[in-house]
């Protein structure tokens, strides 16, 4: 192998792609990235790639000239160091393969490092067959194409909400379910949920699913949260599209730098483009809790308030709170229009915060929250206006944008 590629371009995948490898592993090849250079039509790519062996990232750039195909397999540790050390200078970087050493060379600066044999590499999830077989076990059970920047709303408005660390698993990651051009997810760590929905473009008529897309067939399935956490980070262009498929024990998102407008051919990949990348993940086994069942359906109180003024009152109560007394009490008044955020730490001193509401229907509340749980929601939320929802002190309360996010927030108790 022997390429010269973009620098910075390069750099870029190599940080992204070690997100996924381990730091540790009993197989050394796990360690590394794989770096795929090929040829065809006298346009040259370069795919990094990295796995450990449960989530799984490829990015191929278009940045490079390559002299001579072939496969590397090198330190990833090492080469985002090599790479961070070249000076900003050099635009281009070369790379070549000579025998176990690779050699980099960039801006007066020569590198060497020992490459590991490519077949000892594990082999990747095969997205291609995956959304072009029918039938089989690593056959898409549901494919369908979605934007960029809509399936990055539902992960940053969901994914906050997962357990960190609990035994029960089907909670650490977060449940997606799509039927016909409805899309959802959902996340939940026992003290809140939080649940954003979404609706796909309508997409050519024919199918199953496998290479047609499956738009008739719907599909639930848990994603781990690490996984999620790197999808923000591969978005891109809100209006580029992303096509996710679902297998019966993995996911896959291919993400182009183009919109895509069908399912299958020269129009679902793009005018003949490749994916720019493919984040691929083994799903999380388990049931995820019935959680329709905690979304309360009886609320006869409404306030809404503007999400920055609240973000700001939430803040400056949490000043005052520790963790004996990790909470604020809002008082609600309809009279006044207003809510009360107070917070009070026992030889720290106590706070009160005034904040006028847009709008307050039903009789007066006091409820307590931790407010960490809000601010992370209306950190996720890009709108001006939130609406709240309360039955009673004791009961969750739940924070709605549209009909788009819903957030369900169990009640804290604090002293009087």
């Amino acid at each position: 192998m022997k390429i010269i590629a973009d620098r910075a371009a390069l750099m870029e995948a190599a940080n992204l792609v070690a997100a996924v490898v381990p730091a540790r592993s009993p197989s050394p090849a796990l360690s590394c990235l794989k770096l795929t250079a090929e040829k065809h039509g006298g346009v040259g790519t370069l795919t990094v790639a990295g796995t450990d062996a449960e989530a799984s990232l490829e990015m191929t750039l278009t940045q490079v000239d390559v002299s001579q195909p072939g496969v590397a397999v090198v330190s990833a540790e090492k080469l985002k160091q090599i790479l961070g050390a070249v000076a900003e200078g050099a635009p281009t970087i070369t790379m070549e393969l000579d025998g176990d050493q690779c050699k980099i060379t960039g801006s007066h600066a020569k590198f060497r490092i020992f490459a590991f044999p490519a077949g000892d590499y594990p082999p990747f999830p095969d997205f291609a067959a995956a959304i072009g077989s029918a039938t089989g076990p690593g056959a898409a059970r549901s494919t369908f194409i979605h934007s960029a920047g809509g399936l990055l709303a539902l992960v940053t408005r969901t994914v906050f909400a997962t357990a960190r660390e609990t035994s029960r698993y089907a909670i650490n990651g977060v449940l997606l379910k799509r039927d016909g051009r409805k899309i959802e997810m959902v996340a939940t760590d026992g003290r809140r949920l939080a649940l954003s929905r979404s609706t796909l473009k309508p997409q050519p008529a024919g199918g199953g699913a496998g290479g047609s897309g499956g738009e008739s067939t719907p599909v639930s399935c848990i994603i781990p949260t690490r996984a999620l956490n790197l999808l923000t980070r591969l978005a891109g262009d809100p209006e580029a599209s992303v096509r996710i498929a679902v297998t019966d024990n993995r996911v896959f998102f291919a993400f182009y730098d183009v919109e895509l407008k069908g399912k299958e051919g020269k129009d679902a990949s793009g005018g003949g483009q490749s994916p720019r990348a493919i984040l691929s993940s083994t799903l999380v086994e388990g049931t995820f809790p019935p959680y329709e069942d905690v979304i309360p359906k009886d609320h006869d109180k409404k306030a809404t308030t503007g999400r920055d003024e609240l973000s700001s009152a939430v803040r400056q109560a949490s000043v005052l709170t520790n963790e004996e007394s990790r909470g604020i009490r809002m008082t609600f008044s309809g009279k006044n229009k207003s809510v009360r955020l107070s917070s009070r730490a026992p030889e720290l001193g106590d706070s009160e915060i005034d904040l006028g509401l847009t709008a307050y229907e039903g009789e007066d509340l006091t409820i307590s929250f931790n407010p960490a749980f809000i601010a992370d929601a209306l950190r996720a939320v890009p709108e001006p206006e939130v609406m709240w929802e309360f039955k009673a002190s004791n009961k969750p309360g739940v924070m709605k944008v549209g009909a788009e996010f819903l957030y369900v927030i169990m009640p804290v108790n604090l002293p009087e």
